[in-house]
């Protein structure tokens, strides 16, 4: 049975009297004695973006800085997470493309880090349709998306846990991730408190019918999401998730 209901009109979009997409209802989920906000996100009928700079090559750093330029094109955010692991300069350390133009290429290095947890992922869109993939099974699926963000590590690989999780590791951090459901909804996710990578993965794999989930980052992780009231300022970002309407001409 299905964690979340069909996807509303948000309130924030509702009450400046705009028709605007629909977006799965974010809320509370408990898992393994621990809290989190869940949003689904229907690909279909939404429209769901990837950010880094704006149109001056400048880091948007902020969701405040991003809905700002969208207004200018006339378009509105209802939804954003950061949305994946960056430099100090704010430039993604992986993969990134924006509207079908690659910003950032798919990085298969060993390192230190998260992000070089291997494996490490891509989340895309394209067509109405989303995908989360391992970054090697990205590349020989020669996909050409219109949006794409790489991150890292892998939360669930097509139905396992990544192989390095404990699950009693000591190592908690607030975390924020993405995954698709087996019926294609895009769920975003982050911890109310610091969690251990094991316990997230397995809220996307039991809790939330996802065969495929990427870890996008820990401790900075921020939301914005006007339906629970929620805009999270403390972190600069690099790359950003968005959910992106238009104001009718």
């Amino acid at each position: 049975m299905p964690l979340f209901p069909k996807p509303f009109l948000v309130g924030a979009v509702l009450s400046a009297g705009l028709a605007g997409p629909a977006l799965g209802a974010c809320r509370d989920v408990s898992h393994l004695g621990q809290d989190y906000i869940a949003c689904t996100v229907d690909p279909a009928d939404n429209d769901i973006r990837l950010y880094n700079k704006d149109q001056a090559g400048v880091p948007f750093r902020s969701f405040r800085a991003l809905s700002l330029e969208l207004r200018h094109r006339d378009e509105y955010m209802l939804f954003a997470m950061n949305g994946g692991m960056y430099h100090d300069d704010l430039s993604p350390v992986g993969l990134h493309i924006e509207e079908r133009r690659e910003q950032a290429p798919l990085n298969t290095n060993t390192g230190w880090g998260n992000f070089h947890l291997l494996p490490n992922g891509v989340f895309y869109v394209d067509n109405g349709k989303a995908g989360v993939l391992s970054a090697d099974a990205y590349r020989a699926a020669d996909i050409r998306p219109r949006f794409a963000t790489q991150s890292g590590p892998m939360l669930v690989i097509d139905g396992a846990l990544h192989p390095r999780f404990l699950p009693d590791s000591t190592s908690l951090k607030t975390r924020n991730g993405v995954g698709v459901t087996v019926t294609g909804e895009v769920v975003f996710v982050v911890s109310k408190r610091p969690v251990r990578f094991h316990d997230f993965a397995t809220l996307f794999r039991d809790a939330l019918d996802c065969p495929n989930a990427l870890f996008l980052d820990g401790t900075i992780s921020s939301l914005y999401a006007p339906d629970i009231n929620r805009h999270d300022r403390l972190f600069p970002m690099g790359p950003m998730i968005a959910v992106v309407g238009k104001f009718p001409r």
